[in-house]
């Protein structure tokens, strides 16, 4: 007899969020402590294999191996048995804005209950991937609705009623290969998606926590990846624009891999020595680098920065240009990703925008018993995709979660790929 797959309430399992990465599969386990507070359980990442490109899952085969593995060694730090779901962060440079709604017209007074939200989301899903065959919706986030003509920012509750009533949402959309391999990844890990996110919008709940006020204020979010960089521009509850760039902070060590370095050598010298222009280099070291052809190469952090300076110009230009035409309605930028940490970053933008540029801070949403380590900008998307499960776990009480039915193909495979990583 097959063995009966328990179901558990969502609520009874730990947050968890998993973002599959360029060069790497995190994860992290957290439990909900107070309104918008939380405490990080633990944290585990992967980096067996490279399976995504530019947010797309290259092989789901090793990207579900590597779901499942980080996932039990996530278990294992937190002391429980299984962790059979996560929310998961979407992003990936095919990802784009569009605005979308629906209508109801109820003829007579009706309760706006969540089914009938519910419905009226689908038909935007719906709406725009009938549209366009090849698209996902990723997420949708309402942006307002109008309810008898009377316009509100917040999702109205079950003791509002109307009879007519209208949804407007902000669509994230990528290619539909995004969406279904991530889920073939999870289907092969026996493992469930409790909900997927955006990195955009989890980057944003985790940064206007430290002052709600930019939210109506607006506020843009510079996310700087390995292979890919985004912009945000978000005031009052919409997203007025966001553009992605397949290009990241591996298009910075490249260039110094132009000068023959390994790809180890120039990583480490562009964290280590780079800066994000000459100006702002605060000491000029000089330093001999040994070169792939076994030659050396004498230069100073000086020289590093002026190899590394055009590059960041040509990649965030059109990028900032995009968001000088909105320096009147919004009062800050957050910067956030790995490239952003390159030194002299903050103020090489600086010069760049009248705006106010900030590191992005998620440690208001952390609470004292966590690790000082967790605040750093590498765990931000994380963050915020835990706050957000938080959320959709209190608008949907009674969720059931039971994971897919184990393939026993698979558990065969998994013994086997393990066998070979490990030697």
């Amino acid at each position: 007899m097959p063995k009966r797959i328990k179901k558990q309430l969502a609520e009874t399992l730990p947050l968890v969020a998993i973002e599959l990465g360029s060069n790497s599969v995190r994860a992290m386990a957290a439990e909900k402590v107070g309104t918008d507070m939380l405490h990080v359980l633990g944290y585990e990442e992967s980096r067996r294999h490279r399976c995504v490109d530019r947010g797309i899952v290259v092989q789901t085969s090793d990207a579900g191996y590597m779901i499942n593995s980080v996932l039990k060694l996530l278990a294992n730090r937190i002391n429980v048995e299984e962790l059979p779901a996560a929310f998961v962060l979407l992003g990936g440079a095919s990802m784009q804005v569009v605005p979308v709604q629906s209508k109801r017209d109820f003829i007579r007074k009706h309760d706006i209950t969540n089914s009938v939200l519910d419905s009226m989301e689908d038909e935007c899903r719906k709406k725009i991937e009938d549209r366009y065959p090849g698209v996902a919706v990723l997420d949708l986030i309402p942006a307002y609705f109008v309810v008898d003509g009377q316009e509100q920012e917040d999702i109205p509750t079950s003791n509002q009623r109307a009879i007519l009533l209208e949804a407007h949402y902000i669509a994230f959309v990528g290619k539909r290969e995004l969406k279904d391999k991530v889920e073939a990844g999870f289907d092969r890990a026996s493992k469930s998606i409790e909900q997927t996110f955006i990195r955009p919008d989890a980057l944003l709940s985790a940064f206007a926590f430290e002052d709600s006020s930019v939210l109506n204020d607006g506020c843009a979010v510079l996310d700087m990846g390995a292979e890919t960089t985004t912009l945000s521009i978000y005031k009052g509850t919409q997203y007025i624009t966001m553009k992605v760039l397949a290009e990241g902070g591996n298009k910075l060590t490249q260039a110094l891999m132009d000068h023959n370095l390994s790809p180890e050598k120039a990583e480490r010298m562009k964290v280590q020595f780079g800066t994000a222009a000459p100006e702002y280099v605060e000491k000029n070291f000089t330093m001999q680098v040994p070169l792939a052809n076994g030659d050396t190469w004498k230069t100073t952090s000086t020289e590093v920065a002026e190899i590394l300076k055009p590059v960041l110009d040509t990649m965030l230009d059109p990028l900032m240009n995009m968001l000088n035409e909105y320096s009147t309605r919004i009062r800050c930028l957050y910067i956030t990703g790995g490239a952003s940490m390159l030194a002299g970053m903050a103020d090489y933008l600086s010069d760049k925008t009248s705006i106010k540029v900030l590191y992005g801070s998620h440690a208001g949403l952390l609470d004292r018993k966590t690790p000082d380590e967790y605040c750093s900008p590498a765990y931000a998307s994380l963050v915020g995709a835990l706050i957000l499960g938080s959320d959709y776990r209190d608008a949907h009480p009674g969720k059931l979660i039971a994971p897919p039915k184990i393939r026993r193909v698979d558990q065969l495979e998994q013994k086997v790929f393990e066998f070979f990583t490990e030697q």
